[in-house]
């Protein structure tokens, strides 16, 4: 099979969350278990920070790999989902695992991952290990892809663990209340591992306080005082993720034997873009009219987004508008502006939610405006309406941001 042939049967054929959602997730971390052990547990060979969260991971992921970057280190980032390309959720040093190196890896274990139910997802974390170990990188960032205490990634003793927030997302698997998804986020604390947590409530302090008993040392980074280093991802939300951050590089310095400066701590922050490729997160696509994309998709992180589209200054507003169908809608939609002009669209994918159900949604609201059969349809419409003073803002899930022009 060739790279297209392979990543096709990688998608079609086996479970895989961001096409099929909840029966995609596994409830146990045997098969991942099973799967390492084939490989030879590449992932004992490993230094890593293991990152958890319901928002701000990638960012958070991101940043630490370029700061880490910035001082001389070979850094594996392991991400998910992708938006373009299935290599971009595996890279060193912000270059993408090559072609070939994923075709032979498939072609190699695909009678083991036949013969044991192997989902996707839990190909593409043994995929990322065995690629790190062999490329033997000095310290690999690796994202938790959904909950953390059953998430294949969960099998590694990490440097650092860091946990960035928790808010209500995924809750028909990982519990519908914030006690109930801060114990699942917490599942990726260790005895004797240092854990940062990026932001806490009331109701979720407790929680990881409780983890944390089992002698893990435990760090608040949203108490930090220290001076807030500028980035180039600006989107307000950056805020607590940089702290988290500056928390998780202090520990590396002053526990470990990683070296990084203040220096390269600020230069990692203000290049994450240009070190690791990160996109869609408050990303300018253009001006005159401004047109901003986003991949907030949850009351948590949309919240944070919408009010920072208040301070926008705009003639129109226009908003080109998706998501997935297991999305709640009733929490989410009552945030977006009454004022503005939307336009519907259905994401290319098998979770989408038609545009028309979202619209008549959203009416419910007072969100006024138009359904579309794409995102590209949407967006060029939204173009075309739009006069040099207006403002487009674009979101609602990854699959519309990923059906954008980025570069």
């Amino acid at each position: 099979m060739n790279y297209q042939e392979t990543t096709e049967w990688m998608f079609n054929q086996l479970p895989m969350y961001q096409l099929q959602g909840a029966s995609a997730y596994k409830e146990d971390l045997t098969n991942i278990k099973i799967l390492t052990k084939h490989l030879g547990n590449p992932q004992n060979k490993l230094r890593c920070i293991h990152v958890a969260g319901t928002n701000g991971k990638g960012s958070t992921s991101h940043m630490l790999s370029s700061v880490l970057q910035e001082a001389g280190y070979k850094v594996g980032l392991y991400t998910s989902p992708h938006l373009k390309d299935f290599r971009e959720r595996i890279k060193i040093n912000g270059q993408e695992i090559s072609e070939e190196f994923v075709i032979e890896f498939v072609a190699k274990h695909k009678s083991f991952f036949e013969d044991n139910d192997m989902s996707f997802f839990e190909m593409t974390v043994g995929l990322a290990f065995d690629y790190f170990a062999t490329e033997k990188t000095d310290i690999a960032i690796i994202e938790v892809g959904l909950g953390g205490r059953l998430d294949a990634t969960n099998i590694i003793m990490p440097l650092v663990s860091v946990i960035t927030n928790i808010g209500l997302d995924h809750t028909q698997f990982l519990g519908n209340t914030l006690e109930a998804i801060a114990g699942e986020k917490a599942g990726i604390i260790k005895p004797n591992v240092p854990v940062v947590i990026g932001e806490y409530t009331d109701e979720t302090k407790p929680v990881f306080l409780a983890k944390a008993k089992e002698n893990a040392p435990i760090y608040w980074a949203s108490d930090l005082i220290d001076q807030i280093y500028l980035s180039d991802l600006i989107g307000d939300y950056q805020f607590h993720n940089k702290k988290t951050v500056q928390q998780t590089i202090s520990i590396l310095n002053n526990e470990t034997d990683f070296k990084i400066s203040t220096e390269q701590l600020k230069e990692g922050l203000l290049h994450v873009v240009k070190n690791t490729g990160l996109q869609g997160r408050w990303q300018q696509l253009g001006e005159n009219p401004k047109i901003i994309c986003d991949t907030a998709h949850n009351k948590h992180g949309l919240t944070v987004v919408m009010n920072q589209l208040k301070n926008e200054k705009y003639e129109k507003l226009h908003i080109v508008f998706g998501v997935v169908n297991d999305k709640d809608l009733d929490s989410i939609l009552p945030l977006f502006p009454k004022e503005a002009q939307y336009y519907f669209c259905h994401p290319n994918s098998s979770r989408a939610l038609p545009a028309e159900t979202l619209k008549n949604e959203a009416e419910k609201f007072n969100l006024i405006g138009e359904k579309y059969d794409s995102v590209e349809i949407a967006f060029a419409e939204a173009k075309k309406n739009a006069s040099e003073n207006d403002f487009i803002y674009v979101g609602g899930s990854t699959f519309v941001v990923a059906e954008l022009p980025l570069n």
